[in-house]
């Protein structure tokens, strides 16, 4: 019987990189992983409690709770930052209420960021992703910190066929977006921002592989406003990329 996986797209994914959540179901699918979407999914809450404003950030927690506590399988997240929400911020939330906090503790229990679900779960390293090009990684800040996913994008990313993989230079610093951070901390955002593309540039990759869309956007805007060459891509579109010989084989099979 094939694993079910419960996909929780995230806002930015919905909105802005709506091929993030179409390579995450890609990938699954090609491991054998039958891929569901609750249609009525909306924010985790994470930027209402991020700005300290935890009475809005309930509700969206307890929705989000009430959509996939009765789901079956795993809940996937190709965010280190929403499944750090799932898994710590919501136990944070409801730490002075019982009944709300079991429930939050059942689904921070099945719930996985990306790369950690494909690694620890799946024990899949090699998809079988082809890139003709060199690929280096930003490990983002609560998916080093919080959920302590550490290798598992590097073991995926170094099974890539026809790549070679290099390490970023001060990887595990952060980019400086941190959601609300940047807004409420410009100066020090761009500062960090700053210095994470002199990495990225020495680093002479041709891609800097992460699995937040929010370090991606401001990592992308970064290479952008400076001329620089070279972009940020999600970990899933890299693993959804094959070479077109082993497309056609495919197809044809």
């Amino acid at each position: 019987m094939k694993p079910i996986a419960q996909l929780f797209v995230t806002c930015i994914v919905d909105t802005l990189y709506p091929q993030i959540g179409e390579a995450v179901v890609d990938v699954l699918e090609r491991a054998g992983v039958q891929v569901q979407f609750p249609v009525e999914q909306t924010c985790c809450g994470q930027p209402a409690f991020n700005a300290g404003l935890r009475d809005q950030a309930r509700p969206m927690a307890m929705h989000t709770i009430g959509i996939f506590e009765d789901t079956p399988g795993s809940v996937v997240v190709p965010s280190g930052s929403c499944a750090a929400m799932i898994r710590h911020g919501y136990l944070e939330l409801f730490a002075g209420d019982p009944a709300w906090l079991e429930r939050a503790r059942k689904l921070a229990a099945r719930t996985f960021e990306f790369s950690e679900y494909l690694v620890d779960v799946l024990g899949i390293t090699d998809v079988g992703a082809s890139f003709p090009g060199r690929l280096t990684y930003h490990a983002s800040c609560h998916q080093l910190r919080d959920l302590k996913v550490k290798e598992q994008p590097r073991l995926l990313l170094q099974s890539v066929r026809s790549s070679g993989f290099v390490e970023l230079p001060e990887s595990q610093d952060c980019c400086g977006f941190g959601g609300v951070f940047s807004v409420e901390h410009p100066e020090l955002s761009a500062a960090m921002l700053e210095r994470k593309i002199h990495n990225i540039a020495k680093s002479q990759a041709d891609v800097v592989v992460a699995c937040d869309a929010g370090c991606i956007i401001h990592i992308n805007g970064g290479l952008q406003r400076q001329g620089l060459p070279g972009c940020a891509m999600h970990l899933a579109e890299i693993l959804n990329l094959r070479s077109n010989s082993r497309k056609t084989n495919e197809h044809e099979a």
